[in-house]
């Protein structure tokens, strides 16, 4: 299995990437939001997940570990293969995906091109559970981590009884929307105390 391939970006557009790594070129498949992430020229690291089938051997390409990670939970729920796979990825970035699944917005999942109704519906059910299991605000959870106001906000929350991935979530979503503005930390639990 191949982890990652990291060498020069020989030609990108949205469907795809070539990497030459070692005087090899290695051709990835590439959701939109990947594309958008990557230099136009340079060396380059992308995340790597490998589609072997009778015809083909193909490569995916991905920006950040948890795009690659939210990819591989997408192919594991049935009837959805890897291009349909990319296609939600071009369509949401990986925290509007997970947001999506975790609320149950079924008809967000359904305006993607190639998602009917009864794909919409299976990835909700199939993968909510696990991505509340890691917090769907995992993105904004690492940024906050080493913030002293979050630590105490979250430290109050759960002293008061409320569960930590529950206080967590309210507290990135709260964060997600003062970003910019300055905030204490007694704004802050109050702030969670009104969403509970």
């Amino acid at each position: 299995m191949i982890a990652f391939i990291e060498g020069t970006l020989e030609e990108k557009n949205p469907a795809f990437a070539v990497i030459n790594c070692q005087g090899v070129g290695y051709i990835l498949h590439i959701s939109l939001h990947t594309y958008s992430q990557l230099p136009d020229r340079g060396t380059v690291k992308l995340f790597a997940h490998q589609v072997i089938r009778e015809d083909a051997h193909q490569l995916f390409g991905f920006s950040s570990e948890d795009e690659r990670e939210l990819f591989r939970l997408l192919i594991s729920v049935s009837g959805i293969g890897p291009n349909t796979a990319r296609m939600v990825l071009s369509s949401m970035n990986p925290t509007e995906v997970k947001g999506a699944i975790v609320s149950g917005n079924v008809s967000m999942l359904q305006s993607i091109k190639g998602i009917g109704a009864k794909s919409a519906q299976r990835i909700v059910v199939d993968l909510r559970d696990r991505l509340e299991k890691e917090g769907v605000f995992k993105d904004e959870n690492l940024v906050f981590t080493n913030n002293t106001m979050h630590e105490e906000a979250l430290s109050a929350l759960v002293m008061l009884g409320f569960a930590k991935n529950t206080a967590q979530k309210a507290l990135a979503a709260i964060l997600k929307k003062k970003q910019g503005s300055s905030v204490t930390t007694e704004e802050l639990v109050k702030e969670a105390l009104k969403g509970f």
